[in-house]
């Protein structure tokens, strides 16, 4: 069986922001800055039909503090922290 090749999300960066799209190349898939190859400061998640599924902020490419998730209308489901 040969394996499936993932292919590479679209993404560009306006800003200073590095935006990442879903596979259809048209939603937006994740916000946030990148620093050095990794992620910084606050981050977006989202749904392919545009509502936010997840936020929360690195340091240094590490998840610290707070981080939300969100249900299929936007509504905080959970908070967990880092």
């Amino acid at each position: 069986m040969t394996p499936k090749k993932v292919k590479a999300k679209k993404s560009e960066i306006f800003d200073g922001i590095t935006i990442k799209y879903h596979a259809n190349g048209k939603t937006i898939w994740s916000k946030g800055k990148i620093i050095d190859g990794k992620p910084e400061g606050y981050w977006e998640w989202f749904r392919i039909d545009g509502t936010i599924k997840r936020s929360g902020n690195f340091i240094k490419g590490e998840p610290v503090g707070e981080w939300t998730t969100y249900d299929e209308e936007g509504k905080v489901y959970k908070l967990t922290k880092k």
